[in-house]
């Protein structure tokens, strides 16, 4: 039999519970809301909406700081401001995002020594990027956090490190990061650029990284190396060149650069395209005698005739499902954009604006196709798959050889409307525009899918 509770112990017995109950009280409201429940920071994600028209939302990348213990050098320094200027151009080139500066005269008017939260938000910003820079060893690592304006939480951070002299694809990832938790798309900033330029009487094919730095030569065969097209794996190059005198497709290899014969038919073999599943080649030939839109496989063999027609037939593009292709035709008079099912059935025209329209790429949301289409000049357009909202996007001097990012947000293309034929991009919209090539004769360029 047990004894009974001094009425004492009842006494202490609740006094304890009940301190129990007030200290779980004080741990919980102390605990910050993204810790409750088992979430962590990174889960938290604020997803922008899809954009239809240029408003992009304001973002500011604080100068990256120091935070390592060691004494740094100039070189350190520079490399320090790169880092800022890079994330700051990079998610200025981001239909999503309008990167805003410091304003030295609204820090003097409000007596800051430094922009908080609560300032940027005055400003119209609505999260500010800070960046933490060290150097340790040969290695570069930078971690980045994003607050929010609206309340001065962190809502994400994340840490990154690689060789120094590879800091800028380490900025690169960054943005990405980052675009990625706001937007739920991914970055396109690691992402590469293939172009022809031209040497005397050759054309070879050049890759750049999607700024245009660390450019690097693919081809050296003194020939005339045209219109390359990447594999969806981002593994392989196609293009058309005149190596052994007449037009054939060949596929470059970009791990080993070595080149090897595709489509060597008689006559023209030109505009490889490869499918989204990487089973079939969209091609133009001119064997039997017109140019016509043909599907090879993997290894060049001919798989099917898809145009039948007395006009020119070219530029083919795969839609993103791989069930339709765009094309350009002058069936009706004049070269115009026209849409059929991969099997070479159900054409329709596209395009009725413009008496010249040449080069389509179709988006990769599967929405819209850009071409070129001449009015005054060559400008770059773009046109839902239905046929409506034609808009024009470029028309400083001749515009050509457009080509979508893989994120469909970015085009690059190029131009002349600086004297030479240069390179350059822009986003969706016709906006942030800017020159990837520096004072080259360059042409038809084409944007790398996403990196695996």
């Amino acid at each position: 039999m047990s004894s009974p509770t001094h009425p004492d112990e009842k006494n202490m017995k609740k006094n304890l519970l009940f301190s129990l109950f007030v200290l779980l009280l004080i741990i919980i409201n102390s605990v910050p809301v993204s810790a409750q429940g088992g979430l962590k920071v990174g889960d938290i994600h604020v997803i922008l909406p899809k954009r239809s028209t240029y408003e992009p939302t304001n973002i500011a990348v604080e100068d990256a700081k120091y935070t390592g213990v060691e004494i740094i050098t100039d070189k350190d320094s520079i490399l320090l401001r790169n880092c800022t200027v890079i994330l700051q151009n990079d998610l200025d080139f981001s239909p999503y995002f309008e990167v805003i500066p410091v304003d030295t005269f609204f820090m003097r008017h409000m007596e800051l020594k430094w922009m908080t939260p609560l300032s940027w938000k005055r400003l119209g910003v609505s999260y500010v990027i800070n960046l933490e820079v060290e150097f340790p060893r040969d290695k570069i690592r930078v971690r980045y956090r994003m607050v929010s304006t609206n309340d001065g939480r962190e809502i994400e951070h994340e840490r990154f490190e690689a060789d120094r002299n590879a800091y800028r694809d380490l900025v690169h990832e960054v943005a990405n990061s980052i675009v990625n938790f706001l937007t739920g798309d991914k970055g396109i900033y690691r992402t590469k650029i293939v172009y022809c330029k031209k040497f005397g009487e050759a054309r070879e094919l050049f890759i750049s990284d999607y700024d245009g730095y660390n450019e690097r030569r693919l081809t050296n065969n003194g020939s005339i190396n045209l219109l390359p097209n990447f594999s969806p794996d981002g593994q392989y190059i196609y293009f058309t060149s005149y190596l052994d005198g007449d037009p054939k497709i060949y596929m470059l290899n970009l791990e080993t650069n070595k080149v090897d014969l595709i489509s060597g038919n008689p006559g023209l073999n030109s505009s490889a395209a490869v499918s989204p599943d990487g089973k079939s080649i969209a091609c133009v030939l001119t064997k039997d005698g017109n140019s016509e839109i043909y599907l090879l496989d993997r290894k060049g063999k001919i798989k099917k005739r898809l145009t039948y027609s007395q006009a020119i037939e070219t530029s083919p593009t795969w839609s993103p499902d791989g069930r339709m292709i765009a094309f350009t035709s002058d069936r009706a008079g004049s070269p115009q954009i026209y849409i059929m099912d991969a099997e070479g059935l159900n054409v329709r025209r596209l395009t009725y604006q413009g008496g010249y329209n040449d080069s389509p790429c179709w988006s990769p949301q599967g929405d819209r196709i850009i071409f070129a289409s001449i009015n005054d000049g060559f400008s770059i357009a773009s046109i839902r798959v239905d046929g409506s909202d034609f808009r024009i996007l470029a028309e400083l001097g001749n515009n050509e050889n457009p080509h979508f990012s893989p994120d469909g947000n970015h085009i690059v293309f190029s131009s002349v409307r600086l004297g030479k034929k240069e390179i350059y991009a822009m986003d969706l919209f016709g906006n942030n525009m800017r020159k990837i090539t520096n004072g080259e004769d360059c042409s038809n360029p084409a944007w790398s899918p996403f990196r695996n």
